[in-house]
């Protein structure tokens, strides 16, 4: 066996062969899926579901790839694992979540302490990489070009398969953008096979993550969608044909549907309650991010409809409110600016939360939940320990009665946070935990003067992914009812005959022969790093996930 980051010579006569193969689907559901396999779109996706065993694979809360993907990876719950979000917070500051903040091992790292080595390519949240024995090119929230395992390892990649990157150009739109969701996908099949070739695990994991963000760059545009998922279905039938795993596993997140509701602003909420407080932007210069366009009254001038043009294309490339304020300042256009965009908007956008002086807020909209400012806890905290029990009740109380304009529940739970987390980082959630109704509904901590507003995104994230697999050690006759993400750990461990973690939250599902957990080595997690990575920033934002208020 290898040693940490020593590669092997291997030729396809003397491999020992790849077992278990973990394919990622972001964002895919049985719903999104079946109709492409009906149509004839999907020849190898078809065939594995139609062959093996299939169904919906019930996500977390939150359902998001930041904390959804190391659930998934190390078979722990948010409260066992510490992320829970795009962001982490310290504080009232904030960064993007790292590799360094998910604190349990992952699947590939209790292999290696087994003795099996692994493969693994385009997993969110797995830069920086640790250290185990096989090869890993992180994936979604690590920079364009990242820190790989073995060290060098992209300069290889390149030297040998050509450019790499791990996300399409800013500017790309239309059939460029298209152009790129196939490159992109080929860039990950090629990468995970050369690396197989190179390194011969028993234990091959590659992600996708285009079948997600095609939803939210293109509105769920169907040519796009199918394009989409017609290169990957390329790309995994190349890796069975070159690598003939003897067990295929395809797994997703999170699912992916319309959003017909409203987006719920918690923030506009909490302040006509009077839990939040808020100030105003810094010299009266908008908060861009916080500009409803819809708000902006009157005739649908060509000036006002610029403004809109503007505020969409600002979204696009993810130019985040402070930076959008600066650039107009720098341009010294702040007072041409204020004289032209509708009192009503300019109100909206220099307004935001003042978390200091606030008794309950919603941090990050995808962390779906409130957090209570508690004194001594958070830095500038102003609910005394001995109340903090009252406020979050009366906050499940108000929040639980909260009604959508047509009378309708906004929620379908709302509840401590130890209703979903458990663990020794349960308190880095937030207070009170949000689950909107049937996931209908678009969360936004944003203020805009009113607490309803459409939907920006017709395609969102939704809470049944999916699970297929096919092979000489699956039991197809075997029911995947009740499937969840948390037991995907346990069921890739024991396809590979390897015990599962007694830290693990899920069980092996019922078509593996299940191995009886065990104890492994404590996780070792250094200080975490940053990842302060403002092409990271835009990205997100560009995506909708991150609501530009006072972050």
């Amino acid at each position: 066996m290898a040693r940490v980051g020593e590669r092997k010579t291997v030729s396809r006569h003397d491999t020992n062969g790849l077992r278990t193969l973990l394919v990622g689907l972001d964002g895919a559901c049985l719903p999104v899926v079946e109709p492409l396999i009906a149509e004839g779109h999907l020849p190898v996706l078809g065939e594995l579901l139609g062959e093996g065993v299939a169904g919906p694979l019930e996500s977390q809360v939150p359902p998001w790839t930041p904390s959804a993907w190391p659930s998934l990876y190390t078979g722990a719950n948010p409260g066992k694992h510490g992320v829970f979000d795009f962001l982490t917070f310290d504080g009232y500051d904030w960064d993007v979540v790292n590799r360094s903040h998910v604190r349990e091992h992952a699947i590939w790292e209790l292999l290696s302490e087994r003795g099996l080595e692994s493969v693994v390519v385009n997993v969110p949240v797995t830069a920086p990489p640790r250290e185990f024995d096989g090869a890993l090119v992180p994936g979604y929230t690590a920079p364009e070009s990242p820190k790989c395992h073995p060290e060098g390892l992209l300069d290889e990649l390149e030297a040998e398969l050509g450019e790499y990157r791990m996300y399409a150009p800013s500017d790309a739109s239309g059939d460029e953008e298209l152009a790129w969701y196939r490159r992109l996908t080929e860039m990950r099949g090629e990468a995970f096979r050369y690396l197989v070739d190179q390194f011969d695990p028993a234990f091959g994991f590659v992600q996708f993550q285009q079948t997600d963000s095609v939803f939210h760059e293109r509105d769920g545009d169907p040519e796009a969608v199918r394009a989409v998922y017609e290169a990957v279905d390329e790309q995994v039938g190349e890796i069975l044909d070159a690598h003939d795993p003897e067990t295929v596993i395809v797994v997703s997140d999170h699912g992916i549907g319309e959003y017909t509701g409203y987006e719920f602003r918690a923030n506009e909420f909490l302040r006509e309650r009077g839990y939040v407080e808020t100030k105003g932007g810094e010299g009266g210069m908008p908060t861009w991010g916080n500009v409803d366009p819809a708000s902006i009254d009157g005739d649908e001038s060509a000036e006002q409809s610029g403004y809109e043009r503007l505020l969409q294309v600002a979204a696009k490339f993810g130019l985040t409110s402070q930076r959008m304020g600066a650039v107009v300042d720098r341009l010294g256009l702040t007072d041409l600016v204020l004289d032209h965009v509708p009192s009503q908007a300019v109100r909206a956008a220099t307004e935001s939360v003042d978390f200091e002086r606030s008794t309950a807020y919603m941090r990050s909209r995808t962390e779906l939940g409130v957090r209570i400012n508690l004194e001594g806890r958070e830095p500038s905290g102003v609910v005394p320990p001995e109340r903090y029990d009252s406020v979050r009740e009366d906050l499940i109380d108000e929040l639980s009665a909260a009604r959508t304009p047509d009378g309708e529940p906004v929620f379908q739970d709302v509840v401590p946070r130890e209703v979903y987390f458990d663990g020794p980082y349960t308190e880095d959630a937030a207070d009170v935990i949000l689950v909107p109704d049937e996931f209908n509904h678009h969360m936004s901590s944003l203020l805009s003067g009113a607490t309803f507003g459409p939907v920006p995104q017709p395609w969102n994230h939704k809470r049944d992914g999916i699970v297929a697999a096919r092979g000489d050690g699956i039991d197809d006759s075997a029911t995947l009812d009740g499937a969840h993400l948390f037991d995907v750990a346990p069921t890739v461990l024991s396809s590979l005959g390897v015990p599962p973690s007694e830290t693990m939250d899920g069980e092996p599902l019922r078509i593996v022969d299940p191995q009886q957990s065990e104890a492994y080595s404590a996780f070792d997690g250094a200080a975490t790093t940053e990842t302060a990575d403002e092409g990271v920033e835009q990205r997100l934002a560009a995506l909708g996930y991150l609501d530009d208020n006072e972050h």
